[in-house]
């Protein structure tokens, strides 16, 4: 199973379980800036929907580019870590995964410098 993870969006973001490229469960969140605070979450409601656990999970897909500086790495910092501590590579929807001491990661894509000011 892949779970998918978009945090890109600054109203919304999307988190969907997929069999291959058939998607089994998808769900939109409105989120106005609080991804961090929603994203693990609504992964434990959307897993506990289908009565999956953490371990169904094979690989995790996160969109690397587009969005803001904060929103994009939420969900790539998250996937990495989600991947990281299940063992399972990570792929983003950009550019290729990164091979760090056998632990496949995926590095975020900015657009521009962040605007941190």
């Amino acid at each position: 199973m892949i779970l998918f993870i978009d945090t890109t969006g600054h109203e919304q973001m999307e988190i969907r379980l997929q069999d291959g490229e058939e998607v089994l469960l998808s769900k939109k969140i409105a989120v106005q800036r609080t991804q961090a605070e929603k994203l693990l979450p609504e992964i434990a409601k959307l897993l506990k929907k289908k009565n999956f656990k953490l371990k169904d999970i094979e690989l995790i897909k996160a969109a690397n580019q587009g969005g803001s500086f904060t929103s994009l790495r939420i969900g790539v910092a998250t996937a990495n870590a989600l991947g990281f501590a299940l063992g399972i590579p990570v792929a983003g929807t950009a550019g290729s995964a990164k091979i760090i001491s056998k632990i496949s990661i995926v590095e975020p894509i900015y657009g521009r410098e962040p605007d941190i000011g």
